[in-house]
C-alpha cells in the first residue's frame, strides 16, 4: 500500500475496539517498507492532554503524536539458528547482543563479498514459522516474512503470485546464496569433551612443541634433565594449551621466548621441567588405538593451531613427521571433509590442503573449533555458492518464538546463507524500559495531530502555557520519519505563541533544527536529550534499540550551534554499573564537550512495571548485584534510598562544577520571567526533583 494520497476524512469505529476514544480509526496500513509492523492511522479528538494537578510531573499539557513504538520489521529466525561472527565463528542467533559484530556481505563491483556487519538491534517476537530445508541437507526454520538471496535476488519465504500477498517468495528449485551447513548441522560439540582436550594437546604439543629427556655431566656429577617447551605468536592458543594442560594436572610456567622484529611477532612460551610433568604430558599426547570424534576434532583443531594455514581461501596443514599427517588423513576422511595431499616441497615439508572450497573450509572450523582466531576470517571473499543450495521443501512447523536482528550491512549470513534483516537504522526508535513498552508492531498514529492541535491552541480559552512533547512516546521515533508530524506540530505551537519544549532520544530531531530555529523567535524552545547509559557496552543491554551515546551527543551538538540552550539529562543513572567515578567523569567531560548548557542527573527510579523487567535483566546480565539492588530497592520502594542518593550528589557535583555545567536547577527550571534571546531560555517546564525528571524517562 502507498502512504501518499490515503484519504482521511472517513472514520470507521468499529475497525479497532479501544481507539473510540482517541477519535476512531481511518485504516491500518501495512507497507513494506515496516515489514510485519501496522500502522493503525486514527482521527484524533484532542491533541492537548491535561496533566492531572495532583500529579508529580513537572508539565501541565503534553502533546503525543504517537502511541507506541516503532522497532522496524520483524523479518524472524529461531534461535537456535547459527549466524557467522565477524571473526569467522558461529553462534546461537538467540545469543547474539547488540553491538556484537557478525559477518554481512556488500556488493563490490562484479561481486558480492563477506564484510563485517554490526548489530544495531536485537528483539523477539512469536510467529508463523516455516522449515525450509536444502538439496545439501541445510534446515532453517523462519518466518514467511523472512527474506534470502537467490540466484534470483531476495525473496520472502512465503507470498502469493497474485492479490493482496503478491510478492517475490521462494519455491522449490530456487538455489540460496551461501555455503550453508550441510546435514547433520557440523556445530562442535566437542570442545567440552576431555577427549577434545587430549586431542588438541596431541595436534598442538606434537605439531609444535618441544619435549626433551637427556644428561649432563658438571664438576660434580651427572644430571638428569627433561624438560617441556611450546612458544607460540598466537596467544589464544597458548592460552588453551595451559588451560587443557592444567585441568590435566600440569602447571607451566611462562616466559618471553623471542621478541618482535620487524617481521615477526613476539614469541611467548610456557614450560615445565618437572620430570612429572613432562611424563603426564607425554602420556596425555599419545595417539589412542581407537580415537573417537572428540578425539580427532580436538587433534585437527591443535594441529591446525600448531601448523595450519588458511590463505586466500585455502586451507592448509603442514608437517614433515609422516605419522602426523596420517592422523590428519584419516581425521579429515572421519568427519567427511575432502583433502588433496600435495607434493613434497624441497624443504622436506608436506602440506595436506582441504578442498571444496567454502562450504568445506567452514565445516572444518565448525567441526574443530580452532583457538587461533586470525586463521578463521572469510572477510573480503567473494560470496560463492560451491554447494547445492537449491530449495527442495518448504514447510509450515506452526507458531514459534523467534528472533530478528538489525545490522549495517541489512543482512548477516545465518545457517551458512545469505540472510536479510530489516535495515540497519540509523537512528534508533525510543525503548522505553517500562511496563508495556517492548518492540511492538501495532502503532497508533495520531495523523491529524497538528490540525486539532492548532484548532486548540486558537481557542480563547488557551492560556498559552508551557507544552512538553515526548514525555509518553519519543515523537522522534523512527514511524517520524515517514509520517512527518513534528512539523506540523512545531508550526501549530509557534503560531499561537505557545512555549514548548521537547525531550527526545532520537537523532531525528535534526531533520527539524532550520523550523525549529525560525520557531524559536517566535517562542520559548527548550530541547533536552536523554542520554541514560554512557558505558556503551551496558547501553546495548539496557537500551538496545536506542541511539548510541556519541550519537545523541552529536545531535546536542547540532542543536546547540543552531543556538539552542539544550539540557541533557544523565539519568537514570545505574548503581553499582555507571556511578563509576570515571564513568561520570567522561560522560560530563563529553556532554560539555557538546555544547550542552547542563546537566539534570539522578539515580535509577523503578516504577512498577519497570521494576519487574528490571529484575529481571538483573538476574539474567548481573546476577552478583542482585543482593545489593534488593537493599537498595526494597518491596514497593520506588526510587533509591536518601544515602545514596546524597551519596551520588556528592560525587557528581563536583564533576559538574569541573566541567562547568554546575548551575542551580530549580533557577534554570523556571520559565524565563522577561525578554531576551529566545533560543537560550531554559526549559519550559515547572520546577522539578531531579526524581520526578526521572520518572519522565524510566
Amino acid at each position: 500500500m502507498r502512504w501518499q494520497g490515503q484519504d482521511i476524512s472517513t472514520v470507521d469505529e468499529a475497525a479497532l475496539p479501544g481507539l473510540e476514544s482517541m477519535g476512531g480509526l481511518v485504516r491500518s496500513v501495512m507497507t513494506p517498507e515496516f515489514a510485519g509492523m501496522t500502522f493503525h492511522e486514527v482521527v484524533a479528538k484532542s491533541a492537548l492532554n491535561h496533566v492531572p494537578s495532583g500529579s508529580a510531573m513537572p508539565f501541565s499539557w503534553t502533546v503525543n503524536p504517537y502511541r507506541g513504538c516503532s522497532h522496524a520489521c520483524t523479518y524472524c529466525l529461531d534461535p537456535e539458528t547459527l549466524v557467522m561472527t565477524a571473526e569467522g565463528r558461529h553462534k546461537r542467533l538467540g545469543d547474539v547482543r547488540v553491538g556484537e559484530d557478525l559477518m554481512g556481505t556488500r556488493v563490490d563491483g562484479a561481486y558480492r563479498r563477506y564484510v563485517p556487519t554490526t548489530v544495531r538491534a536485537v528483539w523477539p517476537t512469536r510467529k508463523a514459522a516455516y522449515r525450509i530445508t536444502l538439496a545439501d541437507g541445510t534446515e532453517i526454520i523462519a518466518s514467511g516474512d523472512h527474506r534470502f538471496l537467490t540466484e534470483r535476488g531476495w525473496k520472502h519465504v512465503t507470498g502469493t503470485t497474485s492479490g493482496a500477498g503478491r510478492r517475490p517468495h521462494l519455491t522449490t528449485g530456487n538455489r540460496l546464496q551461501g555455503f550453508g551447513m550441510g546435514a547433520p548441522r557440523a556445530q562442535s560439540a566437542f570442545v567440552a569433551d576431555p577427549d577434545f582436550e587430549r586431542g588438541y594437546l596431541s595436534g598442538m604439543i606434537r605439531g609444535d612443541g618441544m619435549i626433551f629427556h637427556g644428561t649432563y655431566t658438571d664438576a660434580k656429577r651427572v644430571r638428569v634433565i627433561h624438560r617441556f617447551r611450546l612458544a607460540l605468536a598466537d596467544v589464544d592458543a597458548l592460552d588453551r594449551t595451559r588451560r587443557f594442560l592444567e585441568r590435566a594436572g600440569v602447571l607451566t610456567h611462562e616466559r618471553a621466548f623471542t621478541p618482535a622484529t620487524d617481521v615477526r611477532r613476539q614469541m611467548t612460551a610456557i614450560h615445565t621441567a618437572r620430570q612429572a610433568d613432562v611424563e603426564t604430558i607425554e602420556t596425555l599426547i599419545a595417539e589412542p588405538t581407537a580415537p573417537s570424534s572428540a578425539w580427532r576434532a580436538g587433534f585437527l583443531s591443535g594441529i591446525f593451531d600448531a601448523e595450519g594455514s588458511c590463505s586466500r581461501g585455502i586451507l592448509r596443514i603442514v608437517n614433515t613427521d609422516e605419522r602426523l599427517l596420517e592422523t590428519v588423513s584419516t581425521s579429515l576422511d572421519h568427519f567427511g571433509i575432502g583433502f588433496i595431499r600435495e607434493p613434497v616441497r624441497p624443504s622436506g615439508v608436506t602440506a595436506i590442503r582441504v578442498t571444496g572450497g567454502l562450504p568445506s573450509r567452514d565445516r572444518f572450523f565448525r567441526i574443530t573449533s580452532p583457538a587461533i582466531t586470525r586463521k578463521l576470517s572469510i572477510v573480503g571473499a567473494a560470496v560463492k555458492t560451491a554447494t547445492d543450495l537449491t530449495v527442495i521443501s518448504i514447510e509450515d512447523v506452526g507458531v514459534r518464538d523467534l528472533v530478528d536482528i538489525s545490522t549495517d550491512t541489512e543482512d548477516f549470513i545465518a545457517a551458512g546463507v545469505v540472510s536479510h534483516n530489516c535495515f540497519a537504522r540509523n537512528t534508533h526508535t525510543y525503548l522505553d524500559l517500562d511496563a508495556g513498552a517492548d518492540f511492538d508492531s501495532q502503532i497508533v498514529v495520531k495523523v491529524n495531530v497538528a490540525e486539532v492541535l492548532a484548532r486548540e491552541l486558537a481557542k480563547p480559552s488557551w492560556r498559552h502555557e508551557p507544552v512538553a512533547l515526548g514525555t509518553n512516546t519519543d515523537p522522534y521515533q523512527r514511524a517520524e520519519g515517514r509520517y512527518r508530524l513534528m512539523p506540523g506540530i512545531i508550526d501549530a505551537l509557534a503560531s499561537s505563541g505557545t512555549p514548548f519544549s521537547i525531550l527526545t532520544k532520537g537523532t531525528l530531531l535534526r531533520r527539524d533544527l532550520p523550523q525549529l530555529t525560525d520557531a524559536a523567535t517566535r517562542v520559548p524552545i527548550h530541547i533536552a536529550m536523554s542520554i541514560a547509559i554512557p558505558h556503551e557496552p551496558l547501553r546495548q543491554l539496557l537500551e538496545p534499540g536506542a541511539p548510541s551515546f556519541q550519537a545523541r551527543l552529536d545531535t546536542v551538538k547540532a542543536a546547540t550551534d543552531a543556538g539552542f540552550s539544550v539540557t541533557v539529562f544523565l539519568m537514570p543513572i545505574v548503581p553499582r554499573l555507571t556511578d563509576g567515578i570515571d564513568v561520570l567523569d567522561d560522560a560530563i567531560a563529553r556532554i560539555a564537550a557538546s555544547g550542552a548548557r547542563r546537566v539534570v542527573f539522578g539515580a535509577l527510579h523503578l516504577r512498577p512495571g519497570a521494576k519487574e523487567w528490571f529484575w529481571q535483566w538483573l538476574e539474567r546480565e548481573c546476577p552478583d548485584l542482585v543482593p545489593a539492588y534488593r537493599g537498595l530497592y526494597p518491596g514497593v520502594s520506588v526510587s533509591a534510598p536518601n544515602e545514596y542518593r546524597s551519596w551520588l550528589s556528592a560525587r557528581v557535583r563536583p564533576l559538574l562544577r569541573k566541567h562547568g555545567l554546575h548551575g542551580r536547577l530549580e533557577e534554570e527550571d523556571a520559565p524565563p520571567r522577561g525578554p531576551g534571546p529566545v533560543r537560550t531560555t531554559g526549559p519550559v517546564m515547572k520546577t522539578a526533583t531531579r526524581e520526578q525528571a526521572a520518572a519522565m524517562l524510566f
